[in-house]
């Protein structure tokens, strides 16, 4: 893999996260929920739930279920985000 390719592949994942994040921050202002009650609810800090909805925290699958388990949402709703 050239640099190049690893580089679009980099700004490929940081869109996805900013993406993803961007859409568990509007379902949890949309629910009136804090960043403090989500990661009580979904068992993160929160600062984990802060950086994910900036996009900054590469989190592992099973974070998403348990967001979206606290958020009452359908995982891939905000994969695709659809709200």
């Amino acid at each position: 893999m050239s640099k190049c390719q690893a580089g679009r592949i980099v700004v490929m994942q940081d869109e996805l996260l900013f993406k993803l994040g961007q859409s568990i921050r509007y379902l949890r202002l949309k629910k009136g929920m804090s960043q403090e009650e989500l990661g009580f609810k979904s068992e993160l800090s929160t600062n984990s739930v802060s950086a994910i909805e900036r996009g900054a925290y590469n989190f592992k699958i099973k974070t998403l279920y348990k967001i979206a388990s606290a958020l009452q949402a359908d995982v891939m709703d905000i994969i695709n985000c659809k709200f």
